[in-house]
């Protein structure tokens, strides 16, 4: 299983509005040329963060901000705000396992609580990680990237 690259997409794209946000507008045309993606997709990316009210979009070419200050915000607020996950259930169960079967009528009281665990943990994890420690990584990797003047 993966999750897919809308979460690191929407990462991606809080690094670049918090990298060049001052100097200059960070629109999903700037986005698309960091990202290597198409605008509409990054637009799509930008509608759910704006939904879940971790960024503010300026119509036009206004530009993108961070509505919220980087500590406030987590990887799981990201990854919930992008990831269309059913019913909130990170694992997808198949629909009709085979009832006659002792493995198959028996199988989500063999794999629920274990599925459970797995999720509650990456939630945990991901909870912990906030844009303030993407800054700190940034700011040192843009920075060695820079040319030395």
């Amino acid at each position: 299983m993966q999750i897919s690259s809308r979460f690191t997409l929407a990462v991606h794209i809080f690094a670049c509005i918090d990298t060049f946000g001052k100097k200059y507008k960070v629109t999903s045309d700037f986005l698309a040329g960091s990202t290597n993606v198409n605008p509409v997709i990054i637009r799509k990316i930008l509608g759910q963060l704006k939904g879940a009210g971790l960024i503010e979009v300026a119509r036009g070419t206004g530009g993108t901000t961070v509505s919220k200050p980087l500590e406030e915000i987590s990887f799981l607020d990201i990854y919930r705000a992008v990831e269309c996950i059913e019913n909130g259930d990170l694992f997808h169960f198949h629909e009709n396992p085979n009832i006659d079967c002792p493995v198959g009528k028996n199988i989500h009281y063999i794999l629920d609580d274990k599925l459970l665990r797995v999720q509650n943990a990456m939630e945990k994890e991901l909870a912990s990680i906030t844009l303030a420690d993407l800054k700190k990584d940034t700011e040192k990797y843009v920075t060695l990237l820079e040319p030395q003047k």
